[in-house]
């Protein structure tokens, strides 16, 4: 047994931040087509959208979403995606060796969005293209009327303006695998005057600049620093990526979280660097705005990558659906914590991806549609992390370089309510926690664990959706001070306030 100990004085780090909470949509394999997108299944909706689906987002608590990708993107030619669906081309889409077929554009995504209850994030293709067409599109979806682009937009069946507020600057464009991949010299230049551009046309949006790809590429760091010396006085955000997974050590990919914390400082530091060196007066913050547990090694193996750049042309085929364990969610609980933990500086963050394709909602085809163990996390966190993040710290034993439990709390004043989130890292042993709050009179109202009889490596598939699920977690609790046990490699909840007369 592993004792821990989680104390919380009751001072604010930041508010937590709405956007925190997001997820990505590609076009790639089945996250649109047959994920949010299935016109005839049992469920769908008028409009072509899986409702079992739209039912799960809903469930998961997602507030904004990245669309339409990721690689995608950068090869991407917007028009494709509006006007009347049988009039729109078909073509191959080389970023991840498909057909597009164009049926789900624009217009379709802003529909679901709008179902789902998500804000957009839309990025824009600064792969192939560039400004005119940047500043294009926000003419298309914000301009009110009177354009040629804006009453394009109104025949094409939208009167009022889609008002999308959040926009990426194109994607990931230091890899090598990018279309148009440019140096960052190249790239820092463009997307300045691709900025300026869009806000010339939309002067509230805002802009998220484009990191490194990885905190394992060679350009990392040098690319952060160069962009923003070319970018920082126009833009509002710096994205940063961040993909892990589990090799031959689990303990190691337990503590994984630990690479998130060292980027955010390090990314961090250079932001500030640069406001200080070019004297800006506004804080550009961090969009995490790819992050997940993702078998790369599987999907990079040169016979696999072959199979696929050789193979034939598919309308969405299946593409990298990782099926996640126990463990896996409870590093993905981690992710959260450690991203509230740093919510003065994390301010918008994006699961990659949302159906499908690594993602915690999966589909069968013309069947059900289930919840992959990382779902339990994710939702329990963007449900109930609400007012503030505060300050907590851990006395536990060290694994991997990390606490062997790891905890985050919140509080929000408006409905007396604190929330404690924990994870257990440890392979083989329980730990006892104690938790002690700032107030003596509070008590658990609701507490779960996310465990599973079948051990770490338990999943949910669809024969069995229900393996890896949440169990409610005995608490003892009096004067402020709560106990619970963990069991090993588990994450858990508690939601905790003043006891009602």
């Amino acid at each position: 047994m592993i004792d821990a100990v989680v104390t919380v004085p009751g001072v604010t780090v930041s508010d937590v931040p709405a956007r925190m909470f997001g997820s990505f949509v590609e076009h790639m394999g089945r996250c649109v087509y047959t994920g949010i997108f299935e016109p005839g299944h049992a469920t769908a909706n008028a409009e072509g959208f899986r409702g079992d689906v739209l039912d799960l987002v809903r469930e998961l608590g997602v507030s904004v979403v990245r669309y339409p990708g990721g690689n995608f993107v950068s090869g991407y030619r917007w028009e494709d995606g509006i006007g009347p669906v049988e009039e729109r081309p078909r073509r191959l889409e080389t970023a991840w060796h498909e057909i597009e077929p164009n049926i789900v554009g624009l217009h379709e995504f802003v529909t679901w969005a709008e179902q789902a209850g998500v804000e957009i994030m839309e990025a824009v293709n600064l792969g192939t293209r560039g400004v005119e067409d940047a500043m294009r599109l926000v003419e298309y979806s914000n301009h009110p009327s009177g354009t040629a682009l804006s009453d394009a937009r109104r025949r094409n069946g939208a009167e009022e303006p889609f008002g999308i507020r959040l926009w990426c600057l194109g994607n990931e464009m230091d890899g090598p695998w990018q279309l148009g991949a440019k140096s960052a010299e190249e790239y820092g230049a463009l997307a300045r005057e691709t900025a300026k551009g869009m806000r010339a046309v939309d002067p509230s949006i805002e802009l998220v600049l484009a990191g490194s790809s990885g905190t394992d590429m060679p350009t990392y760091g040098e690319w952060e620093r160069t962009v923003l010396r070319h970018a920082y006085a126009h833009v509002d955000y710096l994205s940063l990526h961040l993909y892990v997974q589990e090799r031959q050590d689990p303990s190691a990919f337990l503590a994984s979280a630990l690479r998130l914390e060292q980027a955010i400082r390090d990314v961090s530091t250079i932001i500030d660097e640069v406001r200080a060196e070019g004297q800006h007066s506004h804080q550009v913050a961090l969009a995490i705005d790819e992050w997940n547990v993702w078998n790369q090694d599987r999907f990079n193996d040169p016979e696999h990558q072959r199979e696929v750049q050789h193979g034939p042309w598919l309308e969405h085929p299946e593409v990298i659906e990782d099926v996640y364990t126990l463990t896996d969610a409870v590093v993905v609980g981690t992710f959260l914590h450690t991203m509230l933990r740093n919510a003065d500086r994390v301010r918008i963050a994006n699961l990659a991806q949302l159906v499908n394709v690594i993602a915690p909602i999966m589909t069968a085809e013309g069947g059900d549609a289930w919840r992959q163990a990382t779902f339990w996390p994710f939702a329990r966190i963007a449900s109930h992390a609400r007012g503030n993040v505060l300050e907590t710290h851990v006395d536990a034993p060290e694994i991997a370089g990390a606490p062997a439990v790891d905890a985050v709390v919140t509080h929000e004043d408006d409905r007396g309510e604190w929330c404690v989130f924990l994870a257990n890292r440890a392979l083989e042993d329980s730990a006892s926690v104690t938790i002690t709050l700032p107030r003596a009179d509070l008590a658990a109202r609701e507490a779960e664990v996310l465990t599973s009889a079948e051990g770490r490596l338990a999943v949910n598939t669809h024969e069995s959706p229900g393996t890896v699920a949440m169990q409610e977690l005995p608490v003892a609790s009096g004067d402020g001070v709560l106990e619970v046990t963990l069991p090993p490699v588990s994450w858990a909840w508690l939601r905790v306030g003043v006891p009602s007369t």
